[in-house]
Formats: structure tokens, C-alpha cells, sequence
């Protein structure tokens, strides 16, 4: 290889071999057979061994080495390098034994997990997912990056992000969101009964394509099927498929799931097809791809303009239960703010604590401050203690997230961050567009995307999260939006 060219070629061949893992992955949580769990934990473990193999020979760390030093290049070409060189340094410090065992403790950990959740017992997931946390903290180790163990595994899904940087944003949502949650505690609570009658499940199925057909989803470029845990997997921008999940008793489940799921899904068809395998051809980060999706959920799946259009369309579709549910009274149930116990089921507001419990369990589990035996009791302690709930079993528990048993640890706080950009981004918009809540409030949400798609999805990760940030809004990450807007919405909502 001696040309960017031939960078081009090499990236897409490795890239064939992880979308051919993620494929392997998406079927392992939607349609693999139970019997078949043992050959799919090795035959994921063999293609990663394949692809990390490719990416760590001493030929290609010269070639980016060379390619770093071209004058010739464009800027998105010198960045696409300086991406990969990183991701090469990373990579070079595991041998393919060690990612071969990741992966095949990865698989166990994960069909442990599917077990313990049917038995409804967190005894049966802890010991796989232990031997799993000692081999994160061994790839923490390694990667000796920033000041906390846990700084190595939060740069994975957030370049950069350190603990330090997390507590000050935690510190900031206790003293900030704390005192609005126990304002709307005092105030009437709102009933949202209704949302949680019998609905049928094929029902709520095609109502769900419809929203995201809506949305703008290209269903010649993806599909939506059913999993365990709702979740979204790109093999290319061509290809691009996310899951939900449908109980009769629980419509927000699903509703919530598709809108959220599409989010995330918008923003890989809205990469650049030409930059497969590339950094521009990828999301920025975890935190990032998550505002993309909190954006359409909350700014605008929770909003009044949004419903003003959809809700005619939803009454005629679920007459029995919504017909004589009045506007005011849906759009207050659908933004009810109400501690629980599950995380994808909160409101807007609680939901950044259960990220917060999750994040504090990473950090002191990471550091070695508690041990994989305490994290069950220590989970339902601070519950109480920052939600005032407990959880009578493990599934409503520490066995309700599908991400430790993934190997996914530093992933949570990327749901808050995104949460916190969405604000920024949708206030942006507002300003950039302004008849943008009037086209909504119409059933338009395409000038919408075609900003996000103009401001963020074209570049892919040409620039970092807090780079971008700043170039659409004039500042980094803040608050600031978020605590405004729920402010301005909830006082409405509870009429204080």
C-alpha cells in the first residue's frame, strides 16, 4: 500500500469483516435459535480475530505513518488518517488471543444474561459477567488512557470524555434538575391510565412503521423487527435496521421505541455512502448518535406541535382506546414525570439519575471500589436513594440493561450527554428554521432532517462531538438548553 487509495481499499475490507459481525450480532438478538448460541459465539469470535489481525499488521501502521506526512491530502482525508492511526495504536496493544477471548466471553456473557432474565435470576448472569469485567479492566489497563480506569472505556464511545468532565456534568444535573423534579412532585399528578390499556399487537406494529415511515426511514435501505431490547444496527447507510419491542398492556413502550430507534436511525442512512469504512463515514460518537435520537423522541416525539398533527391520525387508528381521550389530556399523560425502575421507561427528567446510578457503579467497579458480587445490592441501594424506588426482583433491576452483557461498560453516560446536545441542537434549529414548529405541527419534519443531515450527518467524524457543537451552536456541551427547555415544558405541562 503506498496511497490513499489503497488506505481506501484496505479500510473497506476491514470494514466487510465487522459489518459481517454485526450482521451475525443482529441475528444472534432477533432470530438465532437457542441451540445455535455456542457456534455463533465462535463464529463472531472468528471473524474478529480476522479483522483485528488485518488492522494490526506492522504494513498498514507504516502506511498511516506515510500517509500522515502527505501534504496532498485534503483535510477530510488527513482526518480519516489521524482516526484511523488512532484506532491502529489502540488495537496494536491486543494481541488476537485476547480479542478472540473478549469476543467469546462477550457471547457467553450475553446468552448468560438472556438466561438470567428468563429465570429472573441475577445469580446466573454474575459469574459470566465477571470474568467478563476482569478482562475490561485488563483492556482498561491497556489502553492506559487518562487519570481513571475508567477513562479508557469511556474514550470508546465518547473520544475524550474523562471522568473528571462526568462529574462536573453530574454535579451539575443533582443541583439543577433535583429542584425542578421536586417542584412537579408537589404539583397534581397527571393520569395517563388510558395509555396502558389493551392495545393489539399488530396494531401497534403497523402503527409503529407508519411513524417512521413518517419520519423519514428508508425502508428500501432498512427493516424493524423485534428484540429483547430495542436497538439499532447499520451494515452500511444502504443498510440500516432497527428493533422494537410490543406488549398489548404497554403502548408507550413501543411508541417511545420506534421514534427513538429511528433517531438513531436517521442519522446512519444520512452518512456518506462513498465513506464506507472510514471515519467520515461513521457517527462521532456515542453521545452524538444518541442526541440524534433524543432529539426526535423528546423535542419533538414530546412535543405539542408534533402531536397537533399525529394524534388525530392515532385516534382513528386505536379508536376504542383514545377516542374520547381529549388533546390536553394525552399530551400532559405522554409527558408525566413520575420516578420508576426501569431506565428506557422514564421520563425525560428521572431518566439522567438512572443514567447517573449506572455511571457511578462503572467508575467505583472499574476502580475496584466495589466487586461484581456487591453490584446488585449496591444498584437497589442507590435506587432508593436517588429515586426512592427499589426493585422486588432482578428483572426490574440490575438484569433490565442489555449493555454489561455486551462488555459495553461506559456506554451509559452517553445517553445523558446526548440528551443535553439534542437540546442545544434543537434550539439551533428553532433559530435556523423559523417556521420549523409550524411545519411540524403540519406533519413536516422533512426541512428538519435535511438540517441535521446538513449540520451533522454529512460529515461523519470529521470533526469530534464538542467540535461540532460548537461549529452549529457557538459553544461547546452546556446545560443550559436542557434545564430550559424542561423548565419552560414542564411548568406548562403542570401548569406552575
Amino acid at each position: 500500500m503506498n496511497s490513499y487509495s489503497d488506505y481506501q481499499k484496505y479500510m473497506s475490507k476491514i470494514a466487510d469483516l465487522h459489518y459481517s459481525i454485526a450482521v451475525l450480532s443482529w441475528d444472534k438478538e432477533v432470530y438465532l435459535p437457542k441451540d445455535g448460541a455456542a457456534h455463533r459465539s465462535q463464529q463472531v469470535a472468528t471473524l474478529s480475530g480476522m479483522a483485528h489481525e488485518l488492522f494490526t499488521k506492522d504494513s498498514f501502521g507504516k502506511q498511516m505513518l506515510a500517509l500522515q506526512k502527505d501534504k496532498t491530502l485534503s483535510f477530510k482525508e488527513r482526518r480519516n488518517v489521524e482516526l484511523t492511526l488512532k484506532d491502529y495504536e489502540k488495537a496494536t496493544k491486543f494481541e488476537e488471543s485476547f480479542v478472540i477471548k473478549k469476543s467469546k466471553a462477550i457471547s457467553e456473557t450475553y446468552h448468560s444474561w438472556l438466561k438470567a432474565r428468563e429465570e429472573r435470576d441475577w445469580s446466573i448472569f454474575a459469574e459470566s459477567l465477571d470474568k467478563l469485567v476482569v478482562i475490561k479492566k485488563e483492556e482498561s489497563d491497556r489502553y492506559a488512557f487518562g487519570n481513571h480506569p475508567y477513562d479508557s472505556l469511556l474514550d470508546l464511545y465518547e473520544p475524550a470524555m474523562t471522568v473528571e468532565k462526568l462529574e462536573t456534568i453530574f454535579s451539575d444535573v443533582k443541583q439543577q434538575l433535583h429542584p425542578l423534579i421536586q417542584h412537579i412532585k408537589h404539583a397534581d399528578q397527571i393520569e395517563n391510565d388510558f395509555l396502558f390499556q389493551e392495545f393489539d399487537t399488530d396494531e401497534q406494529w403497523e402503527y409503529g412503521l407508519k411513524i417512521l415511515r413518517k419520519m423519514g426511514y428508508d425502508f428500501d435501505k432498512g427493516r424493524q423487527d423485534i428484540s429483547a431490547h430495542p436497538f439499532t444496527t447499520s451494515f452500511s447507510p444502504l443498510d440500516v435496521r432497527v428493533t422494537t419491542r410490543v406488549k398489548s398492556n404497554d403502548f408507550p413502550m413501543m411508541l417511545w421505541s420506534c421514534i427513538h430507534e429511528g433517531g438513531h436511525a436517521l442519522y446512519e442512512q444520512g452518512l456518506p455512502v462513498s465513506e464506507y469504512g472510514l471515519p467520515s463515514g461513521a457517527a462521532i460518537s456515542l453521545g452524538m448518535h444518541e442526541s440524534q435520537s433524543r432529539l426526535w423522541e423528546n423535542n419533538v416525539g414530546r412535543s405539542k406541535a408534533y402531536w397537533n398533527y399525529h394524534y388525530p391520525l392515532m385516534q382513528q387508528a386505536f379508536k376504542k382506546q383514545m377516542g374520547d381521550i381529549s388533546f390536553d389530556k394525552f399530551y400532559k399523560a405522554i409527558n408525566r414525570i413520575e420516578s420508576n425502575l426501569i431506565r428506557t421507561e422514564s421520563d425525560e427528567l428521572h431518566y439522567h439519575f438512572h443514567v447517573l446510578i449506572r455511571y457511578e457503579i462503572e467508575r467505583d467497579l472499574l476502580a475496584g471500589n466495589i466487586t461484581t458480587n456487591e453490584l446488585k445490592e449496591n444498584w437497589n441501594d442507590r435506587y432508593e436513594q436517588y429515586l426512592g424506588v427499589r426493585p422486588e426482583n432482578d428483572v426490574e433491576g440490575i438484569l433490565q440493561d442489555i449493555h454489561w452483557s455486551h462488555g459495553s461498560f461506559g456506554y451509559f453516560p452517553t445517553y445523558s450527554l446526548g440528551s443535553f446536545y439534542a437540546a442545544q441542537f434543537y434550539d439551533q434549529a428553532t433559530s435556523d428554521i423559523p417556521q420549523l414548529e409550524d411545519q411540524i405541527s403540519q406533519g413536516n419534519t422533512d426541512q428538519l432532517l435535511t438540517w441535521l443531515r446538513d449540520s451533522i450527518h454529512q460529515y461523519g467524524h470529521q470533526f469530534e462531538a464538542d467540535e461540532i457543537c460548537e461549529k452549529i451552536t457557538g459553544s461547546g456541551l452546556q446545560l443550559d438548553s436542557f434545564v430550559n427547555y424542561a423548565t419552560t415544558k414542564f411548568s406548562d405541562v403542570y401548569e406552575f
